[in-house]
């Protein structure tokens, strides 16, 4: 059994991919939509986007002002890459703006960018990058004492998930496992 958390971001690059209606929570989940350089119809965001009101369910833009603003999402995710950002703006549109770092350096600047909550990649090994480094339980936890906006993010799959419990953050994001088994991951949630 998983322990229960505050709130789940899952990543997804294509909404054609991921059934909304697998999510049976309310308030918990939030989708952070990150497209790269695929078109899609403004009309079947448009239509996504009410879903994810209807049920209740945050729908975040990244990197993405305009479509953003065009689809009255519910905030703006700024990539660890994104440092140009000025987020003065936003918050006069009450936009929540979490950003994505992969080192102290990235947090600082995501701070800077006004930033509520920063996913902080990798919590655990990734398969795509097998000699990369990975922070672990231990080192995510003492980050997350100072910088308590902290959310982990990489490596979560469905065989670690209870690990997730050591874990001292309220919540924390999925983005390969959604990609791959969406429906087994989001129903141990």
């Amino acid at each position: 059994m998983l322990s229960l958390k505050k709130n789940y971001y899952l990543i997804i690059e294509n909404i054609k991919d991921f059934d909304i209606s697998t999510i049976k929570k309310r308030n918990k989940f939030t989708i952070i939509y990150r497209n790269f350089g695929k078109e899609e119809d403004h009309s079947e965001l448009t239509r996504f986007r009410k879903r994810c009101k209807l049920k209740s369910i945050k729908f975040i833009v990244a990197n993405d002002f305009r479509l953003a603003v065009k689809l009255r999402s519910d905030g703006i995710y700024l990539s660890a890459h994104n440092l140009m950002f000025k987020a003065l703006y936003l918050k006069k549109l009450r936009f929540e703006i979490i950003g994505s770092a992969h080192n102290i350096n990235e947090i600082y600047k995501k701070r800077r960018q006004g930033c509520e909550r920063i996913l902080l990649s990798k919590l655990f090994s990734v398969s795509y990058k097998k000699k990369s480094k990975f922070l672990e339980i231990n080192k995510f936890n003492n980050y997350i004492l100072k910088y308590p906006e902290l959310v982990p993010l990489g490596g979560i799959k469905s065989t670690n998930l209870n690990k997730l419990k050591l874990v001292k953050s309220d919540s924390f994001a999925i983005l390969s496992e959604i990609k791959k088994k969406p429906a087994k991951i989001i129903s141990r949630l």
